[in-house]
């Protein structure tokens, strides 16, 4: 499965963006889809998932009650709403994919990613 982010930029602190992560090769209604972020010299950190059904989420606590994800099994893509963005959100943020239903913040648990796209929120 090839997945495709996009639909980052550069804002201001209390500004919103929304990222998209398009899926080709298969479809991924049956599987989960976590967004993770990079900040510069910082590892990789997981930021929310979402089942295939969409019936169910997972955020970590410092995007809780800002981020949503979302997912369109129609148009294969998921997508993270990020809401009173902070300059600590800056960081490429990437879209992975994990071959099973469940959710998990574990990035290990992913088998297949997007290039990422960067988010820049400046103060």
């Amino acid at each position: 499965v090839q997945l495709q982010a996009s639909g980052g930029g550069l804002v201001q602190a209390g500004d919103s963006l929304r990222l998209s992560c398009a899926a080709s090769g298969r479809t991924l209604s049956s599987y989960a889809v976590g967004w993770f972020r990079q900040a510069p010299g910082k590892q990789r950190e997981f930021v929310a998932a979402i089942r295939g059904s969409g019936n169910s989420t997972l955020y970590t606590d410092s995007v809780k009650g800002r981020f949503t994800v979302s997912r369109d099994n129609v148009k294969n893509t998921v997508y993270l709403q990020m809401n009173a963005l902070k300059p600590e959100d800056t960081a490429v943020y990437y879209c992975a994919v994990r071959p099973t239903a469940w959710l998990t913040a574990e990035r290990g648990a992913y088998d297949y990613w997007g290039q990422g796209t960067l988010v820049t929120v400046s103060s």
